[in-house]
């Protein structure tokens, strides 16, 4: 008897904070330096700068960026402005229809390269550490192979690269490789995909790990610090954001069907994107419990670039574990230290 009402407790907490409204996020200082459509690049300042090499954040085209900077003890951003480091962050923003039509190459040239160009300007510094993150971390590899800028360091945090092993959607990658399934119309019909749309797509893709975090709700509503971090995760999970139906058939084709960021064939605007063109440091991260991008679809990365320097880590944790951090994990913390010019 005591433990149904325990239990009836519990339920009724759990409803309570679900019927909250959306929680704050990204309250860390920023100053918005470049503007261009719907993206912005944020400048956020150290505490107290001990390093001339910033950073240069690009986060995925699916899910909002806020991930990086979810609250005050909780933000992978304060972590790395606590460590001393100035840090750019580059927000794709949520594409309408009106962008429908742009591609990776706009995402890699236009928005990333120039974001690069832009930092670089702002910080007066002599070269820039990018680190990418998932489908962010696949377009900073892109880029990493057809820049001209000084790139120091490259950090690639669980990115989707290597498509010869798909651990979800299996059969459609087959279907789709054979040519047996078409999706060129029914991309075409929404012009850009809708976020309803992407978010079923990944809890598809992420079942049932997606519904797991429902029932860490239920076991520690009673604990307000959990239930505080668990919120602004949850908003993050359910804040997909549209996608561009020109890149999003683009990287169907290129990564998914032809593997050929892997393969050396890739052409971003007629130049050849090869990734044994990237000499900077790069460290490679995967994690040990990612069901979405698991390591075989990162690791050969380092085996395939020029980077007298390179490192791959399998650390602990799942799919986005890496962006919402108190602190800087040691392994990243020790690696950009070493590779980063002091003042």
């Amino acid at each position: 008897m005591v433990l149904r009402k325990n239990e009836n407790g519990r339920l009724h907490k759990v409803k309570e904070v679900l019927s909250q409204g959306s929680p704050q996020v990204g309250k860390s200082p920023k100053q918005a330096v470049w503007k261009k459509n719907k993206a912005a690049l944020w400048y956020y300042q150290a505490k107290q700068k001990k390093y001339e090499t910033p950073l240069f954040l690009v986060y995925s085209l699916v899910n909002r960026a806020f991930i990086l900077d979810l609250a005050p003890g909780m933000s992978t951003v304060e972590a790395f402005t606590n460590a001393g480091f100035d840090v750019y962050l580059l927000d794709f923003g949520e594409p309408g229809y009106e962008d429908k039509d742009i591609t990776v190459d706009d995402y890699v040239y236009d928005y990333i390269q120039t974001g690069v160009k832009k930092a670089l300007h702002h910080s007066k510094a002599k070269d820039i550490t990018i680190i990418g993150y998932c489908l962010g971390g696949t377009l900073a590899a892109m880029y990493a192979a057809v820049a001209d800028e000084p790139i120091k360091n490259i950090v690639l945090m669980v990115a989707p690269m290597d498509f010869d092993y798909v651990p979800v959607f299996d059969q459609w990658v087959q279907a789709l490789r054979e040519g047996s399934v078409s999706y060129e119309e029914w991309i075409d019909m929404y012009g850009v995909i809708p976020a309803k749309l992407m978010e079923k797509g990944m809890r598809i893709a992420s079942y049932p790990v997606y519904f797991s975090h429902y029932f860490s709700l239920l076991e520690r509503v009673n604990d307000p610090s959990y239930v505080h971090k668990w919120r602004r995760f949850n908003y993050w999970t359910e804040s997909h954001v549209p996608f561009a139906g020109a890149a999003l058939k683009q990287l169907i084709q290129e990564l998914v069907q032809e593997n050929s960021l892997i393969r050396g064939s890739l052409r971003l605007r007629g130049k050849k994107a090869v990734l044994s063109n990237i000499t900077a440091n790069i460290l490679v991260v995967s994690t040990t419990l990612d069901t979405l991008v698991p390591k075989a679809m990162s690791q050969s990365v380092v085996e395939l670039v020029s980077s007298k320097d390179k490192t791959f880590k399998l650390a602990e944790g799942g799919h986005a574990t890496l962006a919402a951090r108190s602190r800087l994990p040691s392994f990243l913390a020790d690696w950009l230290v070493e590779r980063s010019a002091p003042v």
